[in-house]
């Protein structure tokens, strides 16, 4: 007789920090270190971010990016720097943030095999709803990605970027649901300081796709494939989890 594995126990909190777009960059970070020092149990955080410009950490290298924040700042986006990698992604409410949060003693393995497992997931929630929903990078996509989630193969709907350290990763993942078409002048704008080639008809969104939408539905379908996974438990961000996150905002704000 076969025993299925029992699930991991994995707190969903459903909130963001605040006001601050800053500090809930802040927080993925803090949540990372207190999952990786076992202060806290793993957790799935899912929410809709503030306008937010978030830049790689390898974007601050370029000639344009003191350019490139204030034209983040220009369209009401914050910019901040990110944890996890990858180049400049725009979101705001129109979006949805989900960060995975996990202990594993060998952090480093599996890299690719989570990028490959995680955007598998987000596809197949996407089809789930009848958007044609597929996994690899588009031709000339923002934040580009061999494990970007696009619809027909046209426009980029979904991107992840990981962030491993000692004893904890970071899987966090972008979803445009109805902001493709606010997101995309914001986009030109800092991807033209910064110097870097894409083609803003790559944009997309969820509900471009699928007409009648709502960023609840598309949430839903999302955290289904994550209750597969996990054993998910309604949680909230405890005060130490946010004392944590202010203790770290200074990495992640940019002057502007």
């Amino acid at each position: 007789m076969l025993v299925s594995p029992q699930r991991p126990r994995v707190e969903l909190v459903e909130e963001r920090a605040g006001a601050d777009a800053t500090l809930d960059i802040a927080l993925s970070a803090a949540l990372l270190a207190r999952v990786a020092s076992r202060e806290r149990p793993p957790v799935l955080r899912c929410y809709r971010p503030l306008p937010t410009v978030a830049f790689g950490s390898r974007d601050r290298f370029l000639p344009g990016f003191p350019g490139a924040t204030a034209a983040a700042g220009r369209h009401g986006f914050v910019p901040v720097i990110r944890a996890a990698g990858g180049r400049a992604a725009a979101y705001d409410r129109g979006c949805l943030v989900l960060d995975e949060i996990m202990p594993a003693a060998d952090s480093m393995s599996a890299i690719g095999e989570r990028f490959a497992d995680g955007a598998e997931h987000q596809a197949r929630a996407l089809r789930g709803l009848g958007v044609d929903a597929r996994v690899g990078q588009v031709a000339g996509e923002y934040c580009p990605g061999e494990f970007s989630v696009n619809a027909r193969g046209d426009v980029k709907l979904i991107g992840s970027a990981q962030r491993i350290i000692r004893g904890a990763w970071l899987f966090s993942t972008v979803v445009v649901v109805n902001s493709a078409g606010t997101l995309r002048p914001v986009l030109e704008d800092v991807y033209a300081q910064l110097g870097l080639a894409w083609d803003p008809a790559t944009t997309g969104s969820v509900a471009n796709e699928l007409s009648g939408v709502s960023i609840q539905g598309v949430q839903r379908a999302l955290l289904a494939q994550y209750d597969g996974r996990y054993d998910l438990a309604a949680a909230s961000l405890t005060e130490h989890d946010v004392a944590a996150a202010r203790k770290l905002i200074d990495r992640h704000k940019v002057a502007v």
